[in-house]
């Protein structure tokens, strides 16, 4: 079987963290067998389309690294790739199933439905299925609706690539709208009607899909045609346990705020394939070449994925300590711009900036934080530290350190390094009692980057400034 995938995606808003990993899979299952990884653009959720979804969708797609052999901007031997462009293919086949009968119309108004529903929950029903009574209606003068005769006492049973069989029953499931009344197919219709004619031979997707695949295999059934091989992926889950839901705030779900934040794509790519997929050896870090060599779609979990933030953070991280210093300056000069934190310095501060951070940042916005953590923050010792310069001698430290750097002309870290271990010899102090007492009577903390970067990013005043305040 020649495999071709499709990610079809709605331009109802902007590239989410669960569409991503759907995207991600089907990528990665067509690169795995050698096939046809197709973007399929769904419009036909007209009153919700937003102008720049489609635009959105296939930036963020493409920043994440993924490509593809077949849409809208590709071209393709199956296209159009928008359904809108594709409604008289919908109507071809919507006639002929109500030529033979596995379709009717529907002339029932919004109120009548309601009315019905309305009613047969009142009698205790705990599901409502359209009644039927237009079924053998005759023609008349007023809008209609194509609803699919769902045949009776039926199943529909399929292997999952993911969940093995499933089966569902036909009298679950009531007779369903197709075709609206403006002329434009329902998802379910459309779907199934494209995944034949662009021959998609397995269709991943999310779990909250399941419900949906008796309704398309009924419209293969109906037309005698061959169904594609379905597999549901498990959903995203918070750290509660939720479904991710994008009124969870707590988490960060578009692509497009992970850009702008300064996460890193390919390191985006490594955390969303380990959500519900894991490799089979215990690695986490793997680059997207790992990952397409790696990727097995038997080893997609049964589990609910959970989205662990703390995760995202070390491989970010992981792949920021990898970066040159000109890709660092890059991934952090939007933000330090924005802030206006380089206004009146050159690019050897920016430079060391960058540099003194880099180990600890998980994403590039994140140098804003951490220069103010350490640099615009009221100077403020805790009693801890204040109990740490209360020693014996610390005193004297501080002095020889603040006299030292008095003279010194250029206020450079590779001039300020010599000087604290000068300042050891003066002052007879080493180890812990000569770097930790000059560490926080100059940044406040007990930890932190290389001091003498440190210290000459504050520049000479400032740590003077503080010196004298601590003596």
């Amino acid at each position: 079987m020649s495999v071709r995938v499709r990610y079809a995606p709605s331009p109802t808003g902007h590239l989410h963290i669960g569409n991503a990993r759907t995207a991600l899979f089907n990528y990665l299952f067509a690169k795995k067998h050698g096939g046809t990884f197709i973007v399929r653009i769904e419009d036909t959720d007209t009153e919700r389309n937003v102008e720049s979804g489609e635009a959105s969708q296939l930036k963020y797609l493409q920043w994440l690294g993924l490509d593809w052999d077949e849409s809208v901007d590709q071209g393709g031997n199956y296209g159009p790739y928008r359904q809108l462009e594709r409604l008289d293919i919908y109507q071809k086949y919507a006639d002929l199933l109500l030529e033979k009968g596995l379709a009717y119309k529907c002339y029932c108004t919004t109120e009548e439905l309601e009315q019905e529903r309305k009613e047969m929950i009142d009698s205790g029903s705990d599901q409502w299925h359209y009644s039927r009574k237009c079924l053998h209606a005759p023609e008349q003068d007023k809008p209609y609706v194509l609803r699919f005769l769902v045949p009776d006492n039926k199943e529909y049973t399929f292997e999952d690539l993911v969940k093995g069989e499933v089966t569902f029953r036909s009298e679950d499931i009531g007779d369903w709208v197709m075709m609206k009344n403006n002329g434009i197919p329902t998802y379910n219709f459309a779907c199934a009607v494209d995944d034949h004619l662009m021959e998609i031979s397995h269709v991943l997707r999310g779990e909250d899909h399941i419900t949906n695949t008796p309704k398309q295999m009924m419209v293969y059934d109906a037309l005698g045609w061959k169904a594609p091989v379905f597999g549901h992926m498990t959903l995203i889950v918070n750290d509660e346990n939720k479904k991710l839901s994008k009124r969870d705030f707590s988490i960060i779900q578009y692509i497009e705020q992970y850009q702008e934040l300064g996460y890193l794509p390919d390191a985006m790519f490594n955390f969303i394939s380990l959500l519900g997929w894991s490799p089979k050896s215990d690695e986490e870090i793997l680059s997207p070449s790992q990952i397409e060599e790696l990727f097995d779609e038997t080893r997609l979990s049964k589990s609910p994925a959970k989205f662990d933030k703390d995760k995202l953070a070390f491989i970010n991280n992981r792949y920021i300590k990898e970066l040159d210093q000109e890709e660092m300056i890059e991934l952090c000069m939007p933000h330090l711009i924005k802030e206006g934190i380089i206004e009146d310095h050159n690019n050897e501060w920016v430079e060391s900036l960058v540099n003194v951070f880099q180990d600890r940042m998980s994403y590039g916005a994140q140098i804003v934080d951490l220069y103010d953590e350490f640099f615009e923050q009221e100077f403020v010792l805790d009693q801890e530290m204040k109990v740490f310069l209360d020693q014996e001698g610390v005193s004297n430290t501080l002095q020889t350190f603040r006299d030292l750097l008095l003279e010194l002309e250029e206020f450079t870290a590779e001039n300020i390094k010599p000087l604290i271990k000068e300042t050891g010899k003066i002052a007879g102090s080493k180890g812990k009692m000569l770097f930790m007492p000059l560490r926080i009577a100059t940044t406040a903390s007990m930890h932190g980057p290389d001091l003498p970067q440190v210290l000459a990013l504050l520049g000479k005043e400032a740590v003077i400034e503080r010196l004298n305040k601590n003596l």
